[in-house]
């Protein structure tokens, strides 16, 4: 570990005994929002704490243990404690590296994932509802709870674009590298020649706002249609116009909802959906601003860069961001992320760890 993030360190220290101070005040504890938000600073905070203690401890057992092997009835003893502290400080540093890491504030928050078809036509459809199984099937695996906000269907199956919200632990931590372009190349089955075909779509991940921040929407500048949803639905779904379509006039975003009977449902969802994208688009602007000082892909939720290719005919996947290439593309399409996930986080901490550095 280098000194700048020891330092980190130690400052981290004194940050918990300001907080101690802080929720002993009786003004914070009548303060309910800002109260809130100091405990879960200490948590975090105690936890960093108490893993640096953990570690300077194990270096001291070490130091301890490496001065015994001189003594020969100490010597066996000293190269088992040598070999517990070292594999105790390589676990400790690991996760301390990773906690000083700053923290995307949005990273706790449910989120809306966009899938829309891009090159490749019918393909291009088909393949954003494979694309859609295996996100809901991976979010099945993380217990989270998917619902599906919006779908335009394809005729021949898939979807032109879907929507659906993720609700659970940290998802759009989990979520937000997959932004961007999903390359597929395969056989499609209208193929009669048995030609690989490539064509493409795009994945948006966006926050959900809290609530607050979805009334900061100025009625004037929204435009409320209703109108008849398509699709199945038995008999009601073709006399109520309960579909929603909210137009923000000064960006030209457009957000919809039809999946629930309930037109003030619908509404409220299309909103909640509109203001995500809104967010999502002053994020963009200002990383945009920022590009200039920041390399790296990872992250920027850029739409235009193909971020993965997914070969069915070699069962490839490459995640072109990290040169991430995996050979079990059948048990990624059925949901198994996991592993694409950490190499993305991981790669991205490293580059968080070096800026950090830079800026010492």
């Amino acid at each position: 570990m280098t000194p700048f993030l020891r330092q980190q360190l130690d400052r981290q220290i004194l940050r918990l005994a300001e907080l101690d101070a802080a929720l002993a005040d009786p003004q914070v504890m009548a303060d309910i929002g800002r109260l809130r938000t100091l405990t879960r600073d200490h948590a975090r905070v105690s936890e960093l704490a108490g893993r640096w203690t953990q570690l300077q401890q194990r270096e001291r057992d070490l130091q301890d243990a490496r001065a015994m092997l001189g003594e020969a009835d100490l010597a066996e003893m000293a190269r088992e404690e040598i070999a517990a502290a070292e594999a105790d400080i390589a676990r400790l540093d690991a996760e301390l590296q990773t906690a000083l890491l700053p923290r995307d504030p949005d990273d706790d928050r449910n989120a809306f994932l966009e899938i829309r078809a891009g090159t490749g036509g019918d393909e291009s459809a088909l393949f954003a509802g494979d694309l859609l199984r295996m996100y809901l099937r991976h979010a099945e695996r993380q217990g989270w709870q998917a619902e599906i906000m919006s779908a335009n269907a394809s005729d021949l199956g898939g979807y032109k674009e879907v929507v659906v919200r993720l609700a659970g632990d940290a998802v759009y931590e989990a979520m937000k590298f997959e932004s961007g372009g999903h390359r597929v190349q395969r056989v499609p089955a209208t193929e009669t020649q048995g030609r690989i075909h490539t064509s493409a779509c795009t994945v948006a991940v966006l926050p959900e706002p809290d609530e607050a921040e979805e009334v900061m929407l100025n009625p004037a500048e929204l435009r409320i249609d209703t109108f008849r949803a398509s699709g199945a639905g038995g008999q009601h779904i073709n006399k109520t116009d309960s579909a929603v379509r909210v137009t923000h006039l000064p960006t030209g975003l457009v957000a919809e909802c039809q999946d629930d009977r309930s037109q003030h449902r619908n509404k409220a969802r299309a909103l909640a959906v509109l203001a995500a994208r809104l967010r999502d688009k002053e994020r963009l602007e200002r990383q945009a601003r920022e590009a200039a000082t920041r390399k790296g892909l990872i992250g920027s939720g850029d739409r235009s860069d193909r971020i993965r290719t997914y070969n069915f005919p070699q069962g490839r996947l490459t995640d072109h961001r990290i040169n991430l290439t995996l050979y079990k593309l059948g048990s990624i399409m059925e949901g198994d992320l996991d592993e694409v996930v950490a190499a993305l986080k991981a790669a991205r901490a490293a580059e968080l760890l070096a800026e950090m550095e830079a800026q010492a």
